[in-house]
């Protein structure tokens, strides 16, 4: 595992206190590494667990650590966070164009030559080496930013702040799926690929990126059912279905909702449109373009494009994986009100 210096780009404009406040969640962390628990890694070697959810060393742990000691958030930030795989680069998308549709038309609009990731960062990423954190403070408000971070892992000013979330889930057989063949094509060469019949065990221990998936997810149910007006908790096959109808609740959440002449003029309708999978996965910028997170991390747009369909786990697991992760489900989010019988048969 790699240990995480402070470069000297980090240092810039920063002040002795700043600076000594750096070094102190970086020597944290380069301690840390040989005492955490290991797991089998998807991408990396090894995942550690921290704080109860299981990390990769190089890249979540980091943004975990400094997001914890070192954010500073406002009140009128925007958090969308998920575990990954759930949908976030379509979501990214449809808030952004909802939240800056009187700034962009689509015919000029930013996401046709910049990828969902660039228009909209994450908090996990854009933290490291030459992108410190700092860097966000730069961002007007209101802030539009991502995170995978874990909700009983974000920082207590965050919660305090008054902030504002917008949380996506989805079928964990389906994010499963996509997380194997998301993270298998991230794998360094010299690492062998990991097979669908290992991610599957690893799934199900909770042994993930940012896993247990069933806890990340319940955190932020839990959240937003003591905090409706703050935490709008979504489901990916909802939204799916119906676009149009959940992107305008997502509007008046976000404080903007569509006026009635938008309505006449099915401005909803457009945006909804104009970010479907089909449009954006056949973008030049997607289909060729490379989103830089940091000076670790470049992942080619096309990855985060690959089908977008409810229910293609069927495709890939077993009748027997299908009923054991159904089970687990059902375990899991007994009494907590978020389980229902459609989930299971979707």
């Amino acid at each position: 595992m790699a240990t995480f210096p402070l470069t000297k780009q980090a240092y810039i404009s920063k002040t002795n206190d700043e600076k000594e406040e750096y070094k102190e969640t970086y020597q944290k962390y380069n301690e840390m590494l040989q005492t955490l628990p290991k797991g089998r890694g998807w991408m990396s070697q090894h995942v550690l667990q921290y704080q109860g959810f299981w990390f990769n060393p190089d890249i979540g742990l980091k943004g975990a650590m400094l997001v914890q000691n070192h954010f500073k958030p406002r009140p009128t930030d925007i958090f969308l966070a998920a575990f990954i795989k759930c949908g976030t680069t379509w979501l990214r998308t449809l808030m952004f164009a909802t939240m800056n549709r009187s700034l962009h038309d689509i015919s000029s609009h930013p996401l046709l030559n910049t990828g969902p990731h660039g228009c909209f960062p994450c908090l996990d990423t854009h933290n490291f080496s030459d992108c410190p954190i700092s860097d966000l403070e730069a961002i007007p408000s209101p802030r539009l930013l991502a995170t995978h971070i874990p909700y009983p892992l974000l920082p207590e000013s965050v919660i305090a702040s008054g902030c504002k979330f917008v949380y996506i889930w989805r079928d964990p057989k389906d994010v499963l799926v996509s997380m194997w063949y998301f993270l298998n094509k991230l794998k360094p060469k010299e690492q062998p690929p990991l097979s669908l019949d290992e991610a599957f065990d690893l799934f199900c221990k909770g042994i993930s990126d940012y896993g247990p998936f069933w806890d990340h997810v319940l955190g932020y149910w839990k959240a937003s059912q003591e905090s409706p007006d703050k935490i709008l908790f979504l489901r990916y096959e909802d939204l799916k279905r119906e676009p149009s109808v959940y992107l305008k609740r997502l509007a008046v959440f976000l404080g903007q909702p569509f006026t009635i002449e938008e309505e006449k003029e099915e401005v909803a309708q457009k945006i909804a449109k104009f970010c479907s999978f089909e449009n954006l996965s056949n973008l030049e910028v997607n289909k060729c373009g490379v989103q830089q997170f940091n000076t670790e991390v470049a992942v080619e747009n096309s990855n985060f494009f690959r089908k977008g369909q409810i229910g293609d786990s069927k495709n890939h697991l077993t009748n027997n994986m299908i009923e054991h992760i159904d089970h687990i489900t059902k375990q899991k989010f007994n009494g907590s009100g978020l389980i229902s019988d459609e989930l299971l048969t979707s």
